[in-house]
């Protein structure tokens, strides 16, 4: 018979959440090595640091406290980061310790996995049950060891976990044809999404132009551009009312697990959020160390949390091509480039749209990660790639395995 785990109630467990809050609060700073208030005289966010949205450092235990507050806490990352879900975790459950009745929801599933997650949380699956019920290696394709942290300590506490996507057809539909041309029956129960601000509609126009420069050279959207600008807007809806769906029926705070893409400068999911009612959702962000101190001007994000140098050596070791993969309604660009990587050397740059790697057609990252993880040491892999319009060869070199 299988054995429930049931959770501390909340009056005895909630000494030992403000305990466990209180010693990661204190370990955030000290691992930084500089004080909170040396801090905000440096122009970037040092590692183990809290800063708000101009990179000034603030105080980890009273920033939380307010946190705690918000009706919903919007935690970016970028999916191919082992550090962003680390520090997603540690958010986590420094805000559970203030107000344990959180939900969770996650970018990572779509909606008709629901009774997939609900399982999972009441503890009736096994880790390899999990994924392959939900297929995540298909549907998601980042490395599940990202986010089984994040759903065990869910699972560990009872916390709703939600799945707040919609099939990736829908988005796909949506950049060719535009969602009025999608009938209502057919659109996974999302309704229309508010019109975006300016500065997101320029953003996902100059998104689309770095994509595809042939597409968007004129100051005004293009009809593909609008119809990319659609889908983003249709994605950002579908989780936006999930979410707010999930604070209406069960009252918790939801923590939002997504790509910071959606989050930025409070358009996206929270610009939906305002549209059903909730005007007061938080927006936190990872920093890393090497990342433009010119971002930080006040809008980015109510807070974000410095992070040190990427350790190669604390990755699994895998094959890696060494880019950041931006999913998108019409499949997946590069979003950034490593240097001295495999892909630098190839000659991937930011922008490039994979179409094929290895023969086989790229149109998730689940395909791209796939492939790479069938690579050997020391093989050459080809890719099909589209710049500026046009199509181009490039060949990827992974390095013989040191012993």
């Amino acid at each position: 018979m299988r054995q429930i785990f049931r959770p501390i109630p909340p009056p005895l467990a909630r000494p030992f959440r403000l305990a466990a809050l209180v010693f990661a609060a204190l370990s955030f700073v000290a691992a930084s090595g500089v004080r909170a208030e040396d801090a905000a005289r440096i122009g970037c966010v040092p590692p183990g640091v809290w800063a708000d949205g101009t990179g000034t450092a603030v105080e980890p235990a009273p920033l939380l406290r307010r946190l705690a507050e918000a009706p919903v806490v919007l935690l970016g990352e970028q999916h191919d980061k082992a550090d962003h879900h680390r520090w997603q975790l540690h958010t986590l459950a420094g805000l559970h310790a203030l107000t344990p009745d959180l939900a969770v929801g996650m970018e990572m599933l779509p909606r008709r996995l629901q009774p997939v997650l609900d399982r999972w949380v009441a503890g009736e699956l096994t880790e390899s049950e999990f994924l392959k019920e939900t297929d995540w290696r298909t549907v998601w394709g980042f490395d599940p060891a990202f986010y089984l942290p994040i759903l065990q300590f869910a699972r560990l506490h009872r916390l709703p976990v939600v799945a707040l996507n919609v099939e990736r057809s829908l988005i796909s539909r949506t950049a060719r044809n535009g969602w009025a041309a999608i009938p209502v029956a057919e659109r996974e129960g999302v309704g229309t999404p508010a019109a975006p601000t300016e500065t997101y509609r320029n953003r996902l126009t100059e998104t689309l132009a770095a994509h595809d420069r042939s597409e968007s050279q004129a100051t005004a959207p293009t009809d593909a551009a609008k119809r990319f600008i659609d889908a983003q807007g249709v994605w950002d809806r579908a989780m936006a009312e999930k979410i707010a769906e999930t604070r209406r029926t069960t009252g918790r705070a939801v923590v939002g697990i997504l790509g910071q893409g959606h989050t930025l400068y409070r358009d996206g999911v929270p610009h939906q959020l305002a549209d059903l009612g909730i005007a007061d959702a938080a927006v936190l962000l990872p920093w890393d160390a090497d990342r433009d101190c010119d971002e930080l001007d006040g809008r980015i994000a109510d807070a974000v949390f410095g992070l040190g140098p990427a350790r190669e050596d604390a990755e699994p070791q895998r094959p890696r091509l060494g880019v950041q993969l931006d999913p998108g309604p019409e499949g997946i660009t590069v979003g950034s480039v490593s240097d001295g990587s495999v892909a630098a050397a190839a000659g991937l740059r930011t922008g490039d749209r994979i179409l094929i790697a290895a023969g086989s057609p790229v149109r998730a990252p689940a395909d791209l990660v796939a492939v790479i993880r069938r690579q050997a040491p020391g093989t050459w892999l080809p890719l099909t790639i589209r710049r500026d319009g046009a199509e181009q060869e490039l060949v990827a070199k992974f390095p013989v395995e040191r012993r």
